[in-house]
């Protein structure tokens, strides 16, 4: 029976609500998992203290190095485990690997220049006199934070003649030259920002809309559409972040009522773009560590002339918000995993004749 270990920052399986539905997804496919944090590998032993889930219940086992390790959990809080997990991943197959923050996927793709069409340019900013350098060139702009994660942290600021107006969240501020200076000083302070060009992506209603393409791999390790959805931000907002006030839809009734009869069209652009994308990603992160991608959350917004535009991808999107969909993300993630144990045992197979050989 394959072992599929669930590496999680948390050290009891009860605390992480996902827990169970990955261990009865493993169970169904005729496999184990085994949830476990980084402190309780033992390399000595090659043993792991860990939990599994029997009889309606988490019991703790001490066990043996799982097949294959799904690694979830907070990605800061895992770092402080970092030569922990890059010691397992020496000998055992990861389903999931980071690609990095916003600017290293940014420059990955710009470097690969497969997709830089549709990327939005974005300029590190390091002080006030660039960040005004920057916005006179674009005018409207959008200001984030590097890390910023959820929506949070953006602003929208465009200039109205001798001053500027300022969107966070959906509060309007007018600032002055020396105010704008003085504000954006303190925010550089805090932490790195960037700037990009605003991009104009709205309903006929106005309200700020992307859209998220979730995208994983199945039990053939190909890459399939999990889920496809829009996100609408609230009135007077520019981030249509679900976690940020916004609300979610269903595609193809979001499709016909913005773009009527074209709706088919732009959802298969949108199907084709997500899938070659995550194929590019996939060849990118092997291609610079040796690692592969199982699951990615791309954001993209398209603009008034139907062009899509890249804002951010992301490496672990969690389920979708709605749609009932948790049972088909944890199923492809089992599946991709058991696919992954077997890619490897026949891959050590394959070495050990070869060595044998000669």
């Amino acid at each position: 029976m394959t072992l599929i270990g669930m590496l999680h920052h948390r050290k009891y399986p009860d605390k992480v609500t996902k827990a169970y539905a990955y261990a009865a997804v493993a169970k169904a496919e005729g496999a184990e998992l085994l949830y476990f944090s980084p402190k309780k590998v033992d390399f000595e032993k090659k043993k792991i203290n860990g939990y599994i889930y029997k009889n309606g219940n988490w019991e703790e086992i001490e066990s043996s190095f799982p097949n294959v390790i799904y690694n979830t959990g907070s990605p800061v809080k895992l770092a402080h485990s970092s030569e922990i997990i890059a010691k397992l991943k020496k000998d055992i197959p990861f389903t999931t690997n980071s690609i990095g923050n916003k600017m290293k996927v940014y420059n990955r793709l710009k470097a690969a220049n497969k997709f830089t069409q549709y990327l939005i340019p974005s300029h590190y900013i390091y002080s006030s006199r660039q960040f005004f350098e920057v916005f006179n060139y674009y005018k409207k702009i959008v200001f984030k934070p590097v890390n910023g994660h959820k929506g949070e942290g953006i602003l929208f600021i465009e200039r109205i003649r001798d001053n500027f107006n300022l969107l966070i969240n959906t509060n309007n501020y007018t600032y002055t030259w020396d105010e704008l200076k003085k504000y954006i000083s303190s925010k550089l302070r805090e932490e790195l920002y960037l700037i990009q060009p605003y991009i104009n992506c709205k309903t006929k209603t106005g309200l700020p809309y992307d859209y998220r393409l979730h995208v994983q791999k199945n039990g053939q390790g190909k890459w399939v559409i999990t889920k496809i959805y829009p996100r609408i931000g609230p009135p007077g907002s520019i981030v249509s972040n679900i976690n940020s006030g916004g609300s979610t839809n269903y595609l193809v009734p979001f499709l016909k009522q913005e773009f009527g009869d074209e709706y088919y069209n732009i959802k298969r652009y949108l199907e084709i773009f997500s899938l070659q994308l995550a194929t590019h990603m996939d060849d990118i992160q092997q291609n610079h560590f040796s690692e592969t991608i199982d699951e990615l959350g791309i954001d993209v917004g398209m603009d008034d002339t139907g062009k899509i535009w890249i804002y951010e991808v992301n490496w672990r999107p969690g389920c979708p918000p709605t749609f009932y969909l948790e049972l088909d993300t944890v199923r492809y993630m089992i599946k991709y995993a058991l696919f992954l144990s077997k890619s490897s045992k026949i891959n050590e197979a394959v070495n050990q004749c070869s060595n044998g050989g000669d």
